[in-house]
């Protein structure tokens, strides 16, 4: 219930028309009231704005009549509280007001991050300054898992122990340094059942991705060239790194733009309170 009264509370307070404002007869015949709760009015869209908000799982319930019943329903059970506590006054109280600035300024903090626009030559600066985090590199991988890895036997797999995966890893890779083709070992001999079938390919991937142990051999691996048994908490890794580059500008920019979201919400908070006046008593906070 709590979750959803702030659901409403941040929704409400984005709302450009407000639910009790009177709209043109045609507006109203294309987005008509769904929900009255006295002279709470919500719309359809209103409404799917509600549901768009919702987790994901929860709002696969909603598809049918039945789940969008029920969330109608929690939301009148939500505005009749509400009406009864603006009738209590509850709602001039410091600790409600604090409330809602909280949710007030998490809205206009998103928003600054959203609006404030990101030109080409900022998003560059960030790339240059950053462009290590968008190495990336192809790998091939096969897995040895060991008793208590995060990996599953295989059926009529035996568990090994860290010493005897560690043997095995060994061996394999003399295979492979004998000539022996490291796909096709890949496929019979790898534990990692998602990448073994396709002869033990991971694709490309940054930096961030892998556990710490598999990411930072793979980033030092010399492409072309098998590296000893690296240790993780799923097992002895054997890697063959494909190639290693870095992201053009043009692939790295959706991400940029996403991690330089929250650096234009804080900037735009520091121009915001450049404007405004704000005072702390020394006396209490100190110097």
């Amino acid at each position: 219930m709590k979750y959803l009264f702030v659901l409403l509370a941040a929704l409400s307070w984005g709302q450009e028309t407000k639910p009790t404002e009177t709209k043109p007869a045609d507006a109203a015949a294309a987005d008509p009231v769904v929900l009255t709760v006295g002279s709470e009015k919500i719309t359809k869209s209103q409404f799917e704005q509600i549901i768009a908000t919702v987790p994901p799982q929860q709002r696969a319930q909603m598809a049918t009549p039945t789940g969008r019943k029920q969330l109608a329903e929690n939301i009148a059970d939500l505005l009749t509280l509400a009406r009864e506590a603006r009738a209590r006054k509850l709602d001039q109280g410091f600790r409600v007001q604090i409330q809602i600035d909280q949710i007030l300024a998490q809205g206009v903090y998103q928003q600054l991050g959203e609006s404030t626009p990101l030109d080409d030559a900022a998003l560059h600066a960030y790339y240059d300054q950053h462009k290590q985090e968008y190495e990336q590199v192809k790998a091939h991988h096969i897995l040895i898992r060991f008793k208590g890895s995060q990996v599953p036997l295989k059926p009529n797999q035996k568990d090994l122990s860290d010493e005897e995966a560690l043997a095995k890893a060994k061996e394999i890779r003399e295979k492979v340094l004998a000539g022996g083709d490291f796909k096709k070992l890949a496929e019979t001999e790898s534990d990692d059942a998602g990448t073994a079938p396709h002869g033990g390919d991971l694709g490309a991937f940054g930096k961030g991705r892998m556990v710490p142990q598999f990411e930072q051999a793979a980033f030092a691996a010399e492409p072309g060239k098998i590296t000893e048994p690296v240790k993780s908490p799923f097992g002895y890794h054997l890697i063959v790194v494909d190639s290693r580059g870095t992201k053009t500008f043009a692939e790295a920019k959706p991400e940029m733009e996403q991690k330089m979201k929250p650096e234009m919400a804080k900037k735009g908070l520091e121009d915001l309170k450049k404007k405004t006046t704000i005072v702390f008593d020394e006396t209490y906070f100190g110097k």
